[in-house]
């Protein structure tokens, strides 16, 4: 029973191997980011991009269009994850499975038939043969070395069978994993949909989309203040937006220079005034935390190197000389209150591999 199995079991895994390649979106092989670009939804995301330019800030069809293009651009990034997933447990599996195990069961299947036809030949030629006996011998021989041969490859054939017989629930996993992996994809994705639909639909109807709580906690308020309050010496958002952008901006071009969609900077702006950072909806779109990165530093009462030094800093920046130019700017950091020269330090230490890695 287990022997008929296999032939079955290969042509299942060839075919399903295909078909199942070809529901796929994106290109094998690739990584998550090179996937994600080549995808319909991410081009759709692009569109979107390109169109809401047309429109006027305050355009109702504008904000929707911003929120949208980051929705879609999320969705993309989800199916490139959901695609490698199936490619690494299902496909490779399916393909191995049915491309080298199965096979090699068959080929030892084929060469068990072959090697039984030849010593059922080789008796009964031996039995029939009325050759002088030392034709006899030889023929006998040749009985001899046939059945070896058939021994060898019938042990390693019933191996081949044992082994399937027990790996077969495992290989029946395979498609289970797919619908597993098929269930985690639209489950993730259905949730994200429905909380950002709803939410845009709430703001929508306000005929405002994000809106700012009408007191902040964070942007716009003197550094000290916040530290304080928060018992803290690094700021939220610069703490926050190094820590996505480390992650997630490492080889994103132009990353402190192009602009990102205004709706999902505002979303971010308001979840780091709440404190409450969803890091894997915002992780999809670098260029929306670099953007609330910029506008905490702008919206700062007081720039980090203080209006006392401005002329200081034009000054020193000013020098020809490297070498007094940078000391200058020691003498100048060291006159910044503790809590300027601290955050000043962070952003621009964790902003040195992004310098290294991308053109900003």
């Amino acid at each position: 029973m287990v022997e008929q199995r296999v032939e079955p079991a290969r042509k299942a895994a060839q075919v399903l191997h295909k078909k199942l390649q070809g529901c796929l979106q994106s290109q094998l092989g690739l990584e998550a980011e090179k996937r994600m670009k080549k995808l319909p939804l991410m081009l759709l995301s692009i569109s979107m991009a390109e169109s809401l330019k047309d429109f006027d800030a305050e355009s109702s069809i504008r904000r929707v269009l911003e929120m949208c293009c980051f929705m879609e651009k999320m969705l993309a990034s989800m199916l490139a994850d959901f695609e490698m997933k199936v490619e690494k447990d299902v496909l490779e599996p399916l393909n191995k499975l049915s491309e080298e195990d199965l096979p090699e069961i068959l080929k030892n299947k084929k060469q068990f038939a072959k090697l039984t036809t030849d010593w059922h030949n080789a008796r009964i030629k031996s039995q029939t043969s009325t050759a002088p006996q030392a034709k006899q011998d030889g023929l006998r021989e040749e009985v001899e070395e046939a059945w070896r041969k058939l021994e060898n490859i019938k042990d390693q054939y019933s191996a081949d069978l044992y082994h399937f017989a027990t790996k077969e629930d495992h290989y029946a996993n395979y498609f289970i994993r797919l619908l597993e992996l098929q269930a985690e994809h639209h489950r993730n994705s259905h949730e994200f949909l429905e909380k950002n639909i709803r939410e845009l639909k709430e703001n929508h109807s306000q005929k405002g989309l994000l809106v700012d709580a009408s007191k902040q906690k964070v942007y716009g308020e003197p550094l000290l203040a916040h530290l304080t309050e928060s018992n803290t010496d690094i700021a939220t958002p610069i703490q926050e937006c190094i820590h996505m952008l480390l992650r997630t901006g490492m080889r994103e071009e132009g990353l402190f220079r192009l602009a990102a969609a205004a709706s999902v900077v505002k979303k971010l702006k308001k979840c780091l005034d709440q404190g409450t950072v969803d890091y894997s909806e915002f992780n999809v779109d670098p260029h929306a935390v670099a953007g609330a990165l910029k506008c905490y530093l702008r919206e700062l009462p007081e720039p980090l190197m203080t209006f006392d030094l401005y002329n200081d800093w034009f000054k020193a920046a000013a020098e020809k000389e490297v070498s007094e130019k940078l000391e200058q700017f020691r003498v100048l950091l060291k006159k910044l209150p503790p809590e300027n020269y601290n955050n000043l330090r962070c952003t621009w230490s964790s902003s040195s591999p992004f310098c290294l890695s991308s053109r900003l």
